[in-house]
């Protein structure tokens, strides 16, 4: 049984309102947001588990700091989609603007299709499926976690991270700082071939190139000081 909220009607506080008291109440109960006409902030800090599906395309920073919920968007996503994400699934079914899960620290947000610049930015644990293209400055500062691209990434790709895993199958336009091409162990394909089942993606790990941090940027060299 699901409950439709018709945006045409209720305000967007209103119900983000009745998502979260739902979310916080364990109600494990299934949403249909319509007439969602691009508004910002919706189905936000979602702390329990349920299910929202909205009909249509969301502003910025939809499924913010969402927790254990399973949001799906049934169109593009503006700026800052998922950013803070804890736990959970968030699926955008169409294209995500720039930064989507910016911060993310768990869950997955599955973008079927492309993901403008800065994609996983300083993410901290989240798994990010990207199905289609990334742009510039992509996974900059991704401290941990997963970006899985199954399309070409932009410049800059994985600009001065940490411990971030980066698998893209396309081509690569230039690399950050400190960012560089790694052996694909068996691993390695393991955590890929799961990530792309879960994301329903239809890729073989194979066919990925793995990337990370050379680790040099941030460690003081002695025999270097005078360059410092």
């Amino acid at each position: 049984m699901s409950t439709t909220l018709d945006m045409a009607t209720t305000e967007l506080r209103e119900v983000n309102t009745m998502l979260q008291t739902a979310a916080k109440a364990h109600a494990n109960e299934n949403y249909i947001i319509t007439n969602a006409r691009g508004s910002h902030a919706m189905a936000c800090g979602l702390d329990g588990p349920l299910t929202v599906n909205v009909k249509g395309s969301t502003g910025y920073y939809c499924a913010g700091m969402n927790k254990d919920a399973t949001i799906i968007v049934e169109g593009s996503a503006g700026p800052g989609v998922a950013e803070n994400m804890m736990s959970g699934v968030v699926t955008i079914e169409g294209d995500a603007s720039q930064y989507a899960g910016a911060t993310g620290h768990g869950g997955l947000l599955n973008i079927k299709g492309n993901a403008s610049s800065r994609c996983g930015i300083s993410m901290k644990g989240i798994d990010i499926v990207v199905h289609g293209n990334i742009g510039h400055m992509s996974a900059f500062m991704a401290q941990k976690g997963n970006l899985v691209v199954l399309g070409d990434a932009g410049d800059a790709l994985g600009d001065s991270l940490y411990e971030a895993r980066l698998f893209v199958r396309g081509t690569v336009k230039s690399l950050g700082a400190d960012c560089v091409e790694k052996e694909m162990r068996p691993e390695h394909i393991e955590i890929l071939k799961e990530l792309l089942e879960k994301a329903g993606a239809d890729a073989r790990p194979e066919e990925f190139k793995r990337y990370g941090s050379a680790r040099k940027l941030y460690n003081f060299n002695i025999d270097h000081a005078d360059a410092y």
